[in-house]
């Protein structure tokens, strides 16, 4: 029968997909790393507590969470173009890909801004005072007392960001970038099998998400290396 389900349509066509992931990790790191950057920008007006500022980051979370990546992206897609024409540069022609890293690096900045700033405050105030005591500067006892603990804290939520941004890279293709699941649109089309084409798709997000869950759990034990030993000695 026509209809019946193909499995090996699906392995036929995971090495077509899988050509296209190098975009789909593209997106993915640089949504990621710009998204940490801002994101601790976005944290300070909070954690120094400077008006106004901190009311406008308040607003940008509470927004960033409050509407769905998918209408986040359309309005990147179509408003920044439209903005930039107000001062006669025009960037219609800019590859899609750019609006996907600049839309998901705003939505990962709301989260990981909300991420670094709890972290940093479960550091103890009284190790601050005592880095201050002995004669470290305010940026001093920063970097070396309170941010390696932070990350510590912070590390769990991060990867769950991480592999939920991932995911959301999924939704490139409605804008015209030709991620893998794009190339697997592209492939119903031609083969009218969308089941078949849809579970390889699964299958691949699935693998990679597997394969980053166990990368960042071994980064996250090698954070929690010297408490591990101090519970063993204790």
């Amino acid at each position: 029968m026509a209809n019946d389900f193909d499995f090996m349509l699906i392995a036929d066509v995971l090495p077509t997909l899988l050509q296209y992931l190098p975009i789909t990790l593209e997106i993915l790191v640089w949504s990621i790393f710009f998204g940490m950057l801002l994101g601790i920008v976005v944290a300070l007006p909070k954690l120094l507590d400077i008006p106004v500022l901190k009311q406008i980051v308040s607003i940008y979370i509470s927004y960033i969470r409050g509407t769905p990546i998918l209408v986040q992206l359309f309005l990147v897609f179509y408003g920044i173009p439209a903005l930039l024409q107000i001062i006669h540069i025009d960037v219609t022609r800019m590859d899609a890909i750019y609006f996907v890293i600049i839309t998901y690096t705003f939505s990962n900045a709301a989260s990981f801004a909300e991420i670094f700033r709890a972290a940093i405050l479960t550091v103890d105030r009284g190790q601050i005072e005592a880095a201050y005591s002995v004669g470290l500067s305010r940026m001093q006892a920063f970097i070396r007392i309170v941010l390696p603990q932070a990350i510590r804290v912070a590390f769990p939520n991060m990867t769950n960001t991480m592999i939920s941004s991932l995911k959301d890279t999924s939704l490139a293709f409605s804008i015209g970038v030709m991620d893998m699941v794009g190339r697997g649109e592209t492939l119903i089309a031609s083969t009218t099998r969308a089941l078949e084409i849809y579970l390889a798709l699964s299958i691949v997000y699935y693998v990679i998400v597997i394969v980053l869950e166990k990368v960042l759990k071994r980064n996250e034990r090698y954070l929690n290396r010297y408490m591990q030993k101090e519970v063993a000695t204790s």
